[in-house]
């Protein structure tokens, strides 16, 4: 179990760009397993329930690396994370964000708990300065990062023995003005294709485990059913000793028996209400048809303006190029080429290198983006607004000024 812990830990914090050493307590890379798991949606109590000596659990481990072997894909992301990058990338996603659908599921309470007591609000704003400032120093040095890059491929273009690149990368460069650096950088790439060589063999024994692993997930089928099995018949036994021994079980089922039977006949009721409001509604609105109809047809046109702007930004998903550019590219300067071969190379090898994303279509693809979200915002604001001024209506004597 102890060693299952570590490994875990370690796995995790490469994927989590932590750092770890050898000397950490067991009781923290017990916590740091728990945590990652639970944010990933891994809420298996029988795991959390574990001590955090890490004396048991091995079992529950296994099938918790099992997960994460399936859903998160963990040995492809370690590759990914340790691929020695010899050009110039970028990370190029213009995919839609699952943002709320995640906000949704992790709404319930973490094994942690949640807030004490109420957050001061000039905190916030304090941290939300702080924030800002920090996002707009991060957004200059990547200016200047871009700017030297550039200046990079500009001045060694057609120098490199690849014509589909023409020109060196930082890495590239660096080995020639300095090249002792050489035989470190071989020993990485040496380090990186023994990785290579065991994840094929892993691939290659890969059914084997799985096959394995479905005799453990049927041996822990079976156990939870006997004990469930126990259970039920340990309550099954005990179910008449209650019963007999509290002479008030049939007059507290006769009074539940009453309140279902109140609670079918104002469920009735309900529903003749609901229809008999609905008619009269609908006799309102027919009646107040004729006399409304600009008043209708203005709130038919907002109607169909919303639905027009939600449409032309539901039109880049059915686009399949653009929802799928996801992922690392490599930054290649064309300059002299036709618009159609212009943009980055992909990281990946190819034999079409001309299957290339074009910055001026990624740059187009985000404009849009920020267009609807833009939208989406002020119209957020103007719901916020009305909320507020509805609210303003209600205090007497409070005198509300907008910032």
């Amino acid at each position: 179990s102890l060693d299952f812990w570590r490994l875990l830990y370690v796995l995790l914090k490469q994927i989590h760009g932590g750092r770890w050493t050898e000397s950490d307590a067991i009781d923290t890379q017990v916590r740091f397993v728990k945590s990652v798991l639970w944010y990933h949606g891994y809420d298996r109590p029988q795991l959390h329930r574990l001590p955090a000596d890490g004396s048991a659990g091995s079992r529950e481990l296994l099938l918790a690396f099992t997960w994460l072997l399936h859903r998160l894909g963990l040995l492809e992301q370690l590759l990914a994370r340790n691929r020695v990058k010899t050009g110039d990338e970028t990370s190029v996603c213009t995919c839609e964000d699952d943002l709320p659908n995640r906000q949704e599921g992790t709404t319930e309470a973490g094994p942690e708990g949640g807030l004490e007591g109420r957050v001061d609000v000039r905190y916030l704003q304090w941290l939300n300065g702080r924030l800002r400032f920090q996002w707009r120093s991060l957004h200059a040095q990547h200016q200047e990062q871009c700017k030297l890059l550039h200046k990079i491929h500009l001045f060694t273009s057609g120098s490199h023995m690849d014509h589909i690149l023409g020109h060196f990368s930082v890495t590239e460069t660096d080995l020639i003005r300095q090249p002792e650096n050489y035989k470190q950088l071989l020993q990485v790439l040496e380090s990186e294709t023994m990785q290579l060589e065991a994840f094929l063999e892993w691939k290659q024994l890969e059914p084997v485990y799985w096959q394995w692993m479905e005799t453990v997930l049927d041996n822990m089928a079976e156990e939870g059913n006997t004990c469930e099995s126990q259970d039920a018949h340990v309550e099954k036994r005990r179910l008449p000793e209650v019963t007999s021994c509290c002479p008030w079980a049939d007059k507290l089922t006769g009074q539940m028996d009453r309140l279902s039977r109140d609670l079918m006949a104002l469920q009735d009721q309900l529903h003749q209400l609901i229809t008999q409001r609905k008619a009269a509604w609908w006799e309102k609105v027919a009646a107040r048809e004729e006399l409304q109809k600009e008043g209708f047809s203005a709130a038919a046109r907002k109607i169909q303006e919303s639905v027009e702007v939600k449409l032309r930004g539901l039109t880049s998903i059915h686009a399949p190029k653009k929802n799928k550019m996801h992922g690392s590219c490599r930054l290649v300067l064309r300059n002299k080429h036709p618009a159609s071969k212009m943009g980055f190379g992909q990281s990946q090898v190819s034999k079409e290198p001309v299957s290339a994303v074009s910055a001026t279509e990624v740059i187009r693809e985000l404009q849009m983006r920020e267009a609807s979200l833009q939208r989406e915002l002020e119209q957020l604001r103007e719901e916020c607004r009305q909320r507020l001024d509805k609210i303003a209506e209600e205090l007497e004597g409070v005198i509300c000024i907008s910032p």
